[in-house]
Protein backbone atom coordinates (compact mmCIF):
# COMPACT_ATOMS: atom_id res chain seq x y z
CA UNK A 1 0.00 0.00 0.00
CA UNK A 2 0.77 3.60 -0.32
CA UNK A 3 3.15 4.85 2.51
CA UNK A 4 4.37 8.16 2.67
CA UNK A 5 6.57 8.78 5.69
CA UNK A 6 7.96 12.85 6.73
CA UNK A 7 10.65 13.80 8.61
CA UNK A 8 12.99 16.83 9.01
CA UNK A 9 10.81 19.09 11.51
CA UNK A 10 11.46 21.25 14.68
CA UNK A 11 11.99 24.08 16.21
CA UNK A 12 14.10 26.62 14.60
CA UNK A 13 14.46 30.41 14.84
CA UNK A 14 12.93 33.19 12.29
CA UNK A 15 15.76 33.59 9.95
CA UNK A 16 16.51 29.77 10.19
CA UNK A 17 16.84 26.95 7.73
CA UNK A 18 14.65 23.09 8.03
CA UNK A 19 14.97 20.64 5.28
CA UNK A 20 12.27 18.75 5.06
CA UNK A 21 12.13 14.83 3.64
CA UNK A 22 9.27 12.78 2.59
CA UNK A 23 9.93 8.45 2.11
CA UNK A 24 7.98 6.84 -0.04
CA UNK A 25 6.91 3.37 -0.83
CA UNK A 26 4.24 1.14 -2.37
CA UNK A 27 3.85 2.50 -6.09
CA UNK A 28 5.94 3.70 -8.43
CA UNK A 29 7.41 7.17 -7.52
CA UNK A 30 8.73 8.00 -10.48
CA UNK A 31 5.62 8.01 -11.59
CA UNK A 32 3.81 10.35 -9.90
CA UNK A 33 3.88 14.10 -8.99
CA UNK A 34 3.75 15.06 -5.27
CA UNK A 35 2.79 18.04 -3.11
CA UNK A 36 4.12 19.76 0.70
CA UNK A 37 0.94 20.97 2.08
CA UNK A 38 1.20 22.56 5.52
CA UNK A 39 -1.87 22.92 8.20
CA UNK A 40 -1.81 26.22 10.38
CA UNK A 41 -3.38 26.07 14.19
CA UNK A 42 -6.49 27.28 13.20
CA UNK A 43 -6.07 27.31 9.69
CA UNK A 44 -6.76 25.15 6.67
CA UNK A 45 -4.64 23.12 4.62
CA UNK A 46 -2.92 24.88 2.02
CA UNK A 47 -0.30 23.97 -0.76
CA UNK A 48 3.11 24.74 -0.82
CA UNK A 49 5.01 23.07 -3.23
CA UNK A 50 4.45 20.83 -6.22
CA UNK A 51 7.22 18.65 -8.16
CA UNK A 52 6.54 17.10 -11.56
CA UNK A 53 7.15 13.61 -11.36
CA UNK A 54 10.52 13.98 -13.44
CA UNK A 55 11.28 16.83 -11.20
CA UNK A 56 11.29 19.43 -14.14
CA UNK A 57 7.70 21.41 -13.28
CA UNK A 58 7.83 23.28 -10.00
CA UNK A 59 5.32 24.85 -8.16
CA UNK A 60 5.14 27.38 -5.44
CA UNK A 61 2.70 29.13 -3.10
CA UNK A 62 3.43 32.68 -3.44
CA UNK A 63 4.44 32.71 0.88
CA UNK A 64 6.92 30.74 0.36
CA UNK A 65 8.27 32.04 -3.44
CA UNK A 66 11.92 32.66 -3.10
CA UNK A 67 12.19 31.18 0.19
CA UNK A 68 11.48 27.49 -0.32
CA UNK A 69 12.76 24.98 -2.85
CA UNK A 70 11.11 21.06 -3.77
CA UNK A 71 13.29 18.60 -5.07
CA UNK A 72 13.33 14.75 -5.77
CA UNK A 73 15.50 12.13 -6.34
CA UNK A 74 13.57 9.39 -7.37
CA UNK A 75 16.16 6.43 -6.78
CA UNK A 76 15.72 7.22 -3.04
CA UNK A 77 11.94 7.45 -3.64
CA UNK A 78 12.27 10.38 -1.14
CA UNK A 79 10.94 14.35 -2.16
CA UNK A 80 12.98 17.30 0.25
CA UNK A 81 11.77 20.84 1.10
CA UNK A 82 14.30 22.86 1.54
CA UNK A 83 13.30 25.99 3.75
CA UNK A 84 15.14 29.28 4.28
CA UNK A 85 14.27 32.55 5.92
CA UNK A 86 11.80 30.80 7.66
CA UNK A 87 9.25 32.87 9.31
CA UNK A 88 6.29 32.48 12.61
CA UNK A 89 3.78 32.35 9.72
CA UNK A 90 5.28 29.19 8.55
CA UNK A 91 4.74 27.33 11.53
CA UNK A 92 2.48 24.21 11.00
CA UNK A 93 1.72 20.73 10.58
CA UNK A 94 3.93 20.04 7.04
CA UNK A 95 3.04 16.66 4.80
CA UNK A 96 3.42 15.28 1.84
CA UNK A 97 0.50 14.16 -0.11
CA UNK A 98 0.52 12.70 -3.83
CA UNK A 99 -2.83 11.59 -6.06
CA UNK A 100 -3.24 8.42 -7.42
CA UNK A 101 -6.41 7.12 -9.34
CA UNK A 102 -8.19 9.96 -8.07
CA UNK A 103 -7.41 8.87 -4.44
CA UNK A 104 -5.02 11.46 -2.32
CA UNK A 105 -2.35 9.71 -0.16
CA UNK A 106 -0.98 11.60 3.12
CA UNK A 107 1.98 11.30 5.40
CA UNK A 108 1.39 11.81 8.77
CA UNK A 109 2.79 15.04 8.70
CA UNK A 110 6.11 16.71 10.67
CA UNK A 111 5.46 19.58 12.90
CA UNK A 112 7.32 22.96 11.61
CA UNK A 113 7.69 25.70 14.88
CA UNK A 114 9.39 29.26 14.18
CA UNK A 115 9.47 30.78 17.12
CA UNK A 116 12.41 32.90 18.86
Amino acid sequence: QVQLVESGGGLVQPGGSLRLSCVASGYTFSAYDISWYRQAPGKERELVATISSSGTRLHYANSVKGRFTISRDNAKNTVYLQMNSLEPEDTGIYYCKIRRYNIDYWGQGTQVTVSS
